[in-house]
């Protein structure tokens, strides 16, 4: 493994000096206007600093040692706010005993990626983070070797102190820390070897954690600002439908109610992003002195809609797509070899269709965002996945400069990729700018799950040609999905069978799609997976050892240049997972499945272990092995991939949208299922591949092979392939 410890200093490194006894170097906020207070389980006895630097920026020590990190990135839930501070704090050498994380505002200027999407943030911050604490290190390191009057190369830090040890002197970052902002920084930093690290590697608490049990204000719905109104929005009742008109008067006069308006989030010209999805843009905004008063205002208000385009219906849906997949010849997206010639030639083969439907994110937090718009600026804040991209399509509705735009994030309540879409804090900024009053819009559970931007429905054939050993010869896929195929192309079996095609058909539809948790790869995942394990039967082997044969094709003579994964890798997590869950030594009563996946530039494997209890099947055990690099906290990361697992177990067993006449069947709990307590995994153990690799994703990988590890151990249990999700309920699983 090759470990760069030396890099360039980067531009965005910037040391400022400091009132009194701290240091700040990184980045300042517009809207960080609070000074750090000391948390109540960190090191009360400290106290605050007698001298604390005045100006926010992203790190900042006091005169008593205490560090502040700020956290760039959106939190939510996937412990972000808690693993990029101990990056940091690693290579300060800080005692994480006297840190305190904040959360930052948006900085397009200083920051790259305020992202949360993708899995991607640790993978992206990784170095910059690394560094950031490294430069502010060497500073301290110039200030202690002025002060102590020794060489710098004979300093050694530890836990926020630096040491001489021939003349057995030490000095504090506290002390040192005004002197070391007069430093500059030298064109190369050294970065820490992981084989030392102390607090990377280390299961941490979450940072949030004392604040979120006892029920502190962190989430946008907690935010209360003076003069804060509430608002709600009414859209359409149907995808394919618009306002036409309202009578607001009926409502005008009720109790608490100040303001009745119509919004557009699309004014004309206005360009919109790939973040602006929203099926709905012409909406009617009541705002009022409580929620109570606007919900009642929002039942009793009377409005007329009108068609504007197709209803559509889930049947429809389910006709057009199999009729597509079976008539029609997709866009070729890839092709190796002859396939058509090879199928021609196999001994036997296999087909097979898999099918999911659309699905709601339900974040457990409902849609929600602050917003303070004046005539020449605009402070909001609120739970968000995409801040910079809110920025510009702020800029556009609201007519006013970036510079004049303050945004901030509070922690979030699940995003699942549904906060990637920022057209509920559009909304409000657009409500406020209306009635020039702050407001707080809040979406109710049923504006949140019949508005739209759902996970698409898909669905996707298979074709598989057997020789007569039982090789895989031919392999072809063609996908569909409203609006488009889930089929990633280049991901395995690509390059590990000679003959492979892909085709992708595009579907249009009204109705609003987006991200969900690991896009594309939460259904094509059980669909390839599941897929696999039949052909395995059908060849007549195990399933883990075919799976393996066609990884050690893809190692020894890989077919195509664009495979986008690591065989060695991929085939590593198969193998330590058969291990741990001792695959292979059969037990009476238990049914096992087996799954893997490449996603996120992160690899794992999962074994799925269910038992019947009073004719019912229950998830007894998973095992999951994951190769996501060097992990940085590893309780959060184990807390991710349990959440993943569970996730998706439950909506590949429970959950779907479905449509009639345009209008979703499902607005709410009682009729959109999820996953229940009793109904998840009774132990799930997670094994990390450790093999010193710079981080890479972790919020989802874990979800998208859970599906077909559960549908193939169900298949064990039944007899019964499932070939359509949701799998069904626990009285016809059996059969």
């Amino acid at each position: 493994m090759e470990n760069n410890i030396n890099h360039k200093r980067r531009s965005f490194i910037k040391v400022s000096a400091a009132a009194g006894g701290g240091m700040m170097l990184g980045f300042n906020f517009i809207a960080c206007k609070e000074e750090s207070k000391i948390p109540e389980f960190i090191a009360p006895d400290l106290g605050e600093p007698t001298d604390w630097t005045t100006i926010n920026g992203f790190l900042k020590i006091g005169d008593n040692g205490v560090v502040t990190i700020m956290s760039p990135n959106p939190e939510i839930g996937q412990n972000v706010k808690t693993a990029m501070p101990m990056i940091v704090a690693e290579e300060l050498d800080a005692d994480w005993d006297k840190v305190i994380v904040e959360q930052a505002g948006l900085d397009t200027e200083n920051f790259e990626r305020q992202i949360a999407g993708g899995s991607q943030s640790i993978r992206f911050g990784w170095n910059s983070l690394r560094q950031t604490g490294a430069t502010a290190r060497n500073l301290l390191l110039q200030a202690a070797a002025e002060k102590l009057e020794v060489p710098i190369d004979e300093l050694t830090t530890s836990k926020g102190v630096i040491s001489h040890s021939s003349s057995d002197k030490t000095i504090s970052y506290g002390e040192v820390a005004s002197l070391a902002a007069n430093y500059t920084a030298p064109e190369e930093i050294e970065l820490k070897d992981p084989k030392d690290f102390t607090i990377i590697g280390k299961s941490t608490r979450n940072v949030d954690g004392f604040n979120i049990v006892q029920g502190k204000p962190l989430f946008g719905l907690d935010v209360n600002e003076p003069g804060m109104k509430i608002a709600m929005i009414v859209h359409p009742p149907a995808f394919g439908m618009k306002l036409k008109s309202m009578d607001d008067a009926s409502i005008k006069a009720m109790s608490g109610i100040t303001d009745v308006i119509k919004i557009n989030v699309e004014p004309e010209g206005w360009n919109p992003q790939w973040s602006d999805v929203n099926a709905y843009p012409e909406l009617v905004a009541i705002v009022g002195d409580s929620t109570w008063e606007v919900m009642k205002a929002k039942k009793a208000i009377k409005i007329n809609w009108e068609r504007e385009s197709d209803l559509e219906n889930s049947a429809d849906h389910e006709m057009l797509l199999a009729n597509l997949l079976t008539d029609q010849d997709g866009e070729l997206a890839r092709k190796d070899g002859s396939p058509d010639k090879a199928f021609e030639d196999a001994d036997q083969i296999i087909e097979k269709t898999y099918t999911a439907p659309f699905l709601a994110h339900n974040t457990m937090e409902p849609m929600n965002f602050y917003a303070n718009v004046t005539a020449d600026k605009a402070e909001v804040k609120g739970p968000i996945q995409t801040p910079m991209f809110l920025e510009g399509t702020l800029e556009g509705v609201l007519g006013l400069p970036k510079e004049k735009i303050s945004i901030m994030m509070t922690r979030m309540g699940g995003g699942f990729g549904r906060r990637l879409y920022g057209h509920f804090a559009t909304e409000a900024a657009l409500i406020s700018q209306a009635v020039q009053k702050p407001v707080k819009l809040v979406y109710t559970r049923e504006d949140d799950m019949t508005q739209g931007t759902y996970r698409p429905a898909y669905k996707v054939s298979y074709k598989a040609g057997l020789d007569k050993a039982g090789n895989l010869v031919a392999f072809a896929i063609k996908g569909s999905g409203l609006p488009g195929s889930p089929v990633f192309e280049n991901r395995f079996p690509a390059g590990a069978v000679d003959h492979y095609q892909v085709q992708n058909i595009q579907v249009p539809t009204n109705i609003s799609t987006g991200a969900w948790r690991a896009p594309r790869s939460n259904f094509i995942a059980t669909a390839e997976q599941s897929f696999l394990d039949e052909v395995a039967e059908a060849a007549g082997k195990d399933p883990i050892d075919f799976r393996l044969g066609l990884f050690d094709k893809a190692i020894e003579a890989p077919v195509g240049k664009d495979n986008d994964y690591d065989a060695e890798r991929y085939a590593g997590v198969l193998k330590l997972v058969k291990e741990k869950a001792g695959w292979g030594s059969d037990k009476t009563g238990v049914y096992r499945g087996v799954s893997a996946y490449y996603c996120h530039n992160s690899y794992v494997a999962q074994v799925l272990d269910v038992e019947i209890e009073n004719n019912v099947p229950k998830v007894k055990r998973v095992y999951c092995a994951v190769d996501c690099g060097i992990v940085v906290n590893p309780e959060g990361a184990i807390n991710q991939i349990e959440g993943g697992i569970v996730d998706g177990i439950g909506h590949a067993m429970y959950s779907a949208i479905t449509f009639k006449d345009g209008i979703p069947e499902q607005s709410n709990f009682h009729n959109y299922r999820l996953i229940r307590q009793v109904e998840a995994p009774e132990s799930i153990e997670v094994f990390f591949v450790d093999n010193g690799i710079d981080p890479t994703g972790l919020g989802e990988p874990s979800l998208p092979p859970i599906g077909a590890a559960l549908a193939n151990a169900l298949y064990k249990a039944s007899g019964k392939r499932f070939y359509k999700q949701p799998f069904g309920n626990e009285n016809d699983l059996l059969g």
